[in-house]
């Protein structure tokens, strides 16, 4: 219990830490800009064709392009991130990053034959939500939204909702657990997510 009191203290900060940071060069159009670019390489490869492991490595491709992987890297860590050696920490980026392609993936998969399209934008302290919508056949629409920053130099998005649900507070809570379990052992951890999502 306590490992998860740190985690969730650490990511209250982190994201405290995104609406007190002053954003330099984002703006909506730039918000808006960013997704309209992930959403249209998503689109893509949904209606490429490709097998589910080439789509899989695409979708890799394209979170690590546009997604701060670094931020979230480190606020599903939290507090047991903090002192951990920096090899230790890439290779945990690494391999959040896989896993996240593959699980979440698995959820744009779904989308074959249908679309994402991007709807709006609106400002959120000192981040941008854009608001997309995912069309299926044969389903109801539903929400796809991105939350942009430039806390990292660079215009990124550090957390995506589906339906309302985050990315980044269900991975905190399901990383936390799963470093329970392995003691805070980070290493450990990393070798799991590599076969895992």
């Amino acid at each position: 219990m306590q490992r998860r009191h740190f985690l969730a203290l650490t990511a209250a900060t982190t994201l405290t830490t995104f609406s007190a940071t002053p954003s330099l060069a984002l703006n909506e159009s730039s918000a808006k800009r960013l997704v309209n670019g992930l959403v249209g390489e998503i689109n893509r490869v949904i209606a490429s064709g490709k097998s589910a492991n080439a789509m899989y490595s695409d979708f890799e491709r394209i979170l690590g392009r546009y997604g701060d992987m670094a931020t979230i890297a480190q606020s599903t860590l939290g507090a047991d991130g903090r002192n951990a050696p920096a090899a230790t920490k890439r290779a945990y980026k690494k391999a959040l990053q896989g896993y996240i392609a593959r699980k979440y993936g698995k959820r744009f998969r779904e989308f074959i034959g249908g679309e994402i399209e991007v709807r709006g934008v609106k400002r959120v302290k000192r981040y941008y939500e854009v608001n997309a919508v995912a069309k299926l056949r044969g389903q109801s629409p539903f929400a796809l939204d991105f939350m942009v920053s430039d806390r990292s130099g660079k215009e990124l998005f550090f957390d995506m909702k589906i339906e309302g649900v985050s990315l980044l507070l269900t991975e905190r809570r399901e990383i936390g657990a799963l470093l329970d379990r392995k003691r805070g052992d980070i290493a450990a951890l990393t070798a799991d997510l590599k076969k895992m999502g």
